[in-house]
């Protein structure tokens, strides 16, 4: 592919991260999503339980703050804690927008009040909105029918992440990130995919354990390639 051809934005990823950021931006651009399996093999699409957010008049910032930390035993980092809690409502309302629908509580809907919530462990409030008990699934469904409206977006399934390709050497100034390369696990063969911008939605690295319920696809290749590139890690 010629650098004319380039993307604007590539992402790699597929879950809800990758597909907002895709979404969220001017459809003049052209957008490139790549992910290593099929777009639902991810942990957003296998979380159940629902989104802790400061919904009903009766929470506080505060109180889900001070509740998240000590639901952490004090070992989180206070200042992530309150920039996540703070952008909460926004977020879930975001995802109502998008046309998401999340389980009503009957008993409050006539007072405009969309939401049933339930409680998380830990936690003094009522503050978790779900989608029965298949809200990632719901996200993931309802954010790829969007995604799939738009011509502007091209999807590479089966193309596994190999490595950020770099303009400069490491330490010069100014080394800046112009797309990379990805084996596609079809074919066998390793592409490289120009853009002008590339953002990294690759989720955790919770396949370094032995045990976890989390997707088989979570293996950490996108911390490990932003390390290689020189990113602070």
């Amino acid at each position: 592919m010629a650098d004319d051809n380039a993307y604007d934005v590539l992402i790699v990823g597929s879950g809800a991260a990758g597909m907002k950021l895709a979404l969220s931006l001017p459809q003049t651009l052209r957008v490139g999503i790549l992910f290593k399996r099929k777009m639902d093999d991810c942990n957003s699409a296998m979380a159940q339980g629902g989104i802790a957010a400061v919904l009903d008049e009766e929470d506080s910032i505060e109180s889900h703050v001070a509740d998240t930390m000590d639901a952490g035993a004090g070992l989180n980092d206070e200042a992530a804690v309150r920039f996540i809690v703070e952008r909460g409502r926004d977020a879930v309302m975001q995802l109502v927008d998008d046309g998401i629908g999340f389980t009503g509580d009957r008993e409050r809907t006539g007072r405009n009040f969309p939401f049933h919530l339930t409680r998380e462990g830990g936690h003094g409030h009522r503050r978790v909105a779900h989608v029965a008990d298949a809200t990632g699934q719901a996200v993931v469904d309802t954010l790829r029918r969007r995604l799939e409206g738009r011509g502007n977006i091209d999807l590479f399934a089966d193309h596994l992440a190999i490595d950020l390709i770099m303009d400069k050497p490491r330490r010069t100034p100014g080394r800046r990130c112009v797309g990379l390369h990805a084996l596609n696990i079809q074919t066998g063969h390793v592409v490289t995919i120009p853009a002008r911008v590339t953002a990294l939605a690759t989720g955790g690295s919770s396949k370094v354990y032995l045990y976890t319920s989390n997707s088989d696809a979570a293996t950490g290749d996108g911390v490990a390639m932003a390390g290689r590139a020189g990113c602070r890690v």
